[in-house]
């Protein structure tokens, strides 16, 4: 595979300006590990092996399970992850598969474990990725 255009060299302000979203991510009241489930699941879905292999190992350093890991794409079929960590992979899920909408219950069962700060920042946290996992996809960035 060859990558296709380095936006970031081209386009820096761009790329600047996603970051400047990261930055604020970092700084959010979102435990660190969660976020990295999110960024995790997200490109899971979105087939984005950059990201996969940038936040699995940001997640490992922070603590993450190899366990975990590997059974993130079955969070469904096991007990490894928390409720507030199961609602956050749904809403994760379907924020990602948008053509689907967001369901009534999936919000609820999310703003049930965090408050309107948190879920606006988790919500942040979800697009973020979402937005970083179509330019790597597009673009071709290379793992490694």
């Amino acid at each position: 595979m060859e990558s296709r255009i380095n936006i970031q060299k081209v386009e820096p302000a761009a790329y600047q300006a996603m970051y400047g979203l990261e930055k604020y991510l970092s700084t959010s009241k979102v435990d660190p590990i969660l976020l990295e489930l999110i960024k995790m699941r997200a490109s899971q879905i979105n087939g984005c092996a950059f990201c996969l292999n940038m936040h699995s190992t940001d997640a490992r350093k922070m603590g993450e399970t190899e366990q975990r890991l590997y059974l993130l794409n079955a969070w469904r079929e096991t007990t490894l992850f928390t409720e507030e960590e199961k609602a956050i992979l749904a809403l994760t899920e379907e924020v990602t598969q948008i053509t689907n909408h967001v369901s009534d219950a999936t919000y609820k069962t999310a703003s049930s474990f965090f408050n309107e700060q948190e879920l606006s920042q988790i919500i942040m946290a979800i697009v973020t990725i979402n937005a970083w996992n179509r330019l790597a996809i597009t673009a071709k960035v290379m793992v490694g």
